[in-house]
């Protein structure tokens, strides 16, 4: 049943919409009824509805929605996606109009830092943290979308953004060489493409004739303007988004979007989302009082007809290690005395850094939990190796690619010819890979060097041809068989242990490449590919759920929710963390508190560390700010305000966990 606010959301189709929907109000429950309302009472075809989000996650959850509500028939070719699946979508159908050719890559992370850093005078020394930040500036500009000769015309102070400016075109014009796109080229491409070509925007918006978007607060400028653009005139779209969970403002998230929608769409429709169906009064109310703190685009107030529920807790502790022992003491006993799960509680924290004591205090009494933000499948070595072989079997230009498996396993093939074949493949405007079979390397290479090369170049040819022939995941299992791979992991792992899991690994992913050509029938190797690209740099691989207790920061917390949660580090310079108080932007250090507050349904813990270990020296530490404008008649403090005997403390804790694992096992 959807409440009046839900209903007049989902049936209002006269023009653009914007649904304000507070934390846990059923905004993903409203895009669904409102798919399922188009394509039953409006008439309107799925083929040309299109729903985006920004994650694998919740574009799955949507679409695993969507299914209750209509049957395969119904929904026959809705798009359901993320905003950036979308940009994949539309490049791959207008290739030519964009400059691309068909099986192109997409660089990762790690694939943009390793052409940036061999950009910046291809020094092996550049320090990572002045690499990542060059990285981020690109891509902020990207999505504001800045082009590089705007880049190279502005005065710029700070030494990345400088040396950004002046790799910028470099970067852009390897990526074309490479036949490549990188993440924020999924968006900027398509936006430009639109910009640029009326035949083209005409032709996809009369394919999408009316868009959905959730987390529109989480958009950028280039998403918001590719938004634009494809509704076009008519306006048939409906946003969903909060202004005061807006956290991605690092990554390019303008929360202000929300407000320009008024400014381009004067008769934009306004439904707010204010009843919670999540978290009891008391965790509500808190989080109102809190965020009001902030300047509004628009005014909201969460609400419950869960009832009061338990007092907010505040507790203060020693330290780091005495905050771990408190929390995993008190949620050992809160699991005893309520005969709970450890998949319902949540430790929360500003920094991934936090994590490494709470992890060893649930080790040593062993707690099972889930470390969100662990090694990515796809970032493992093993995987990158194969994966390697696969992009170049798809795309002779990815030069990337190349030098990763031209060596590996062993080859005999030096840097010094690596580094000749560079030279000769840039003068002659041509991949490292197509170089490989030019007879005018005899001019720059030893023989024995260029039949090597000739060698690696012809066995791929056979394996590409091959590729017609035979069933992709034959040609797959042939190439790992052919290259020795598995003796070579064999020979360079530390146990035979850790070489049998690595290559487990590779066949999970032959297997999942199998699973993903049986499931698209018309999609072909690059297809899939892109697909697995994409995936890895969207959401990760998705793990089975576990009765274990959840670590997150905050920012990975957004969107999930939990019976009982433990907010740990509400401390000044850790929340509101020290740069955002140097750079004054409070505000969301402050949303991001309140996104954490309102992960709570049944209860709320928030905690304090007298002191702290940084950088190897003890800091004493101030509580947060967020706690005193926190109502006072909401908290219930304990270790702080009362200033108990701090020895006793962290003895009883200890005593708790003791007593309490014993009763467990």
């Amino acid at each position: 049943m959807l409440n009046k606010q839900q209903l007049a959301a989902v049936q209002y189709i006269d023009g653009p919409c914007l649904v304000l929907a507070g934390a846990g109000s059923g905004k993903t429950r409203v895009i669904t009824k409102k798919i399922a309302y188009l394509i039953t009472e409006c008439g309107l075809k799925a083929a040309n509805i299109t729903a985006v989000t920004f994650t694998n996650k919740a574009a799955k959850e949507m679409q695993a929605r969507v299914a209750q509500e209509l049957d395969r028939k119904a929904r026959r070719g809705l798009t359901v996606s993320t905003f950036h699946n979308l940009g994949l979508t539309i490049l791959r159908q207008e290739l030519e109009a964009v400059g691309l050719k068909a099986g192109f890559s997409i660089f990762d992370a790690q694939d943009s830092l390793s052409l940036i850093r061999n950009l910046l005078n291809k020094s092996n020394n550049v320090d990572k943290d002045f690499l990542f930040q060059v990285q981020q500036q690109i891509s902020n500009w990207k999505n504001d979308m800045l082009s590089p000769e705007q880049a190279s015309l502005r005065q710029w102070e700070s030494p990345f953004q400088v040396e950004a400016a002046r790799i910028f075109s470099q970067y852009n014009h390897h990526l074309q060489a490479y036949n490549a796109v990188d993440f924020d080229d999924l968006i900027l491409k398509p936006t430009e493409l639109f910009l640029n070509n009326e035949e083209v925007l005409g032709r996809w918006q009369n394919k999408i004739r009316y868009l959905l978007v959730d987390e529109y607060q989480d958009s950028n400028n280039s998403q918001y303007l590719l938004v634009k653009l494809l509704t076009g005139i008519r306006g048939q779209f409906t946003v969903v988004g909060d202004d005061d969970q807006s956290i991605y403002a690092w990554r390019g998230a303008r929360p202000e979007n929300l407000n320009l929608l008024q400014k381009d769409f004067p008769t934009l429709k306004l439904i707010k989302l204010e009843q919670n169906y999540r978290s009891t009064a008391r965790i509500l109310h808190a989080a109102n009082v809190l965020i009001a703190n902030n300047p509004h685009l628009f005014d909201k107030k969460l609400w419950s007809e869960l009832g009061a529920g338990e007092l907010l807790r505040v507790v203060a502790t020693k330290d780091e290690v005495d905050e771990a022992e408190q929390v995993v003491a008190d949620l050992i006993s809160h699991k005893l005395r309520f005969n709970t799960d450890f998949k319902d509680y949540a430790i929360l924290y500003r920094g991934n850094h936090q994590s490494r004591v709470f992890e060893k205090v649930l080790r040593d009494n062993s707690v099972p939990y889930k470390l969100s933000g662990g090694q990515s499948f796809f970032s493992r070595s093993e995987i990158k190796d194969v994966f390697a072989y696969i992009r170049l079997l798809c795309n002779p230009d990815d030069d990337t690619a190349f030098l990763r498996i031209i060596n590996t396993p062993k080859r005999g093939i030096g840097d010094a010819t690596l580094e000749k074949l560079g030279r000769y493949a840039t003068k002659r405007q041509k991949s490292l890979y197509l170089a490989c079979n030019d007879l005018a390397l005899t001019a720059v290479l030893s023989e024995s060097a260029r039949i090597k090369l000739v060698d690696f170049f012809d066995w791929m040819e056979k394996l590409k041809s091959d590729l017609d022939a035979k069933p992709v995941l034959d040609v797959i299992k042939q190439m790992i068989d052919e290259t020795g791979y598995e003796a070579f992991i064999y020979e360079n792992a530390d146990t035979p242990v850790i070489a049998e899991k690595r290559m487990a690994n590779v066949w999970d992913l032959v297997a999942w490449i199998e699973r993903l050509i049986e499931k698209n029938a018309d999609h072909n190797l690059s297809d899939v590919v892109s697909k697995l690209i994409l995936l890895d740099i969207l959401d990760r691989q998705d793990e089975q759920e576990s009765d274990q207790v959840q670590l997150m920061t905050l920012h990975a917390s957004k969107g999930l929710e939990f019976p009982h949660v433990y907010l740990v580090g509400m401390e000044e310079e850790l929340l509101p963390h020290r740069t955002s108080i140097e750079e004054e932007n409070i505000e969301e250090e402050r949303r991001l508190a309140y996104v954490g507050i309102t992960r709570a349904q049944k209860t709320l813990c928030m905690t304090i560390a007298k002191q702290r270990k940084r950088y190897g020296e003890i800091d004493d530490c101030l509580p947060s700010r967020f706690l005193d404008e926190l109502p006072d008649d909401l908290l219930e403090w304990s270790g702080y305000r009362g200033q108990p005997d701090e020895a006793k403390s962290k003895e009883t804790a200890k005593s708790h966990l003791a007593g309490m694992m014993g009763l467990l096992s």
